[in-house]
């Protein structure tokens, strides 16, 4: 049996040239203004044409920030209109998932 480099170079060519397929791109439209696209910020939900994360926005909301100076420091990127919807989905989300976040049952 000859040996030689020549069948092992074909199959590197064979095996280079083929094509592994990306994966799917998964965007989540969870409400007017917010989005989840896999291809963004690792999928996590952000203002829809932004890379600001909705947790960052619920933070400074936590903190105490006006709308306004949350709207400033965003450069003017969302709207007010956008900053309820997180609001609205947060309450809604907290109301749905609440027993998840029992620190102590109280007595009867």
């Amino acid at each position: 049996m000859r040996k030689n480099g020549n069948s092992t170079r074909a199959r590197a060519k064979t095996v280079s040239r083929r094509r592994v397929a990306a994966p799917k791109r998964k965007r989540l439209l969870l409400g007017r203004y917010i989005v989840a696209d896999s291809a963004i910020c690792h999928g996590k939900p952000t203002f829809r044409g932004t890379r600001i994360m909705v947790w960052q926005v619920l933070e400074l909301l936590a903190e105490g920030l006006a709308w306004e100076t949350i709207i400033e420091e965003c450069h003017n990127s969302i709207s007010k209109d956008a900053i309820a919807e997180v609001i609205k989905l947060s309450s809604e989300a907290f109301l749905k998932h609440s027993d998840e976040f029992v620190v102590e049952r109280a007595a009867v």
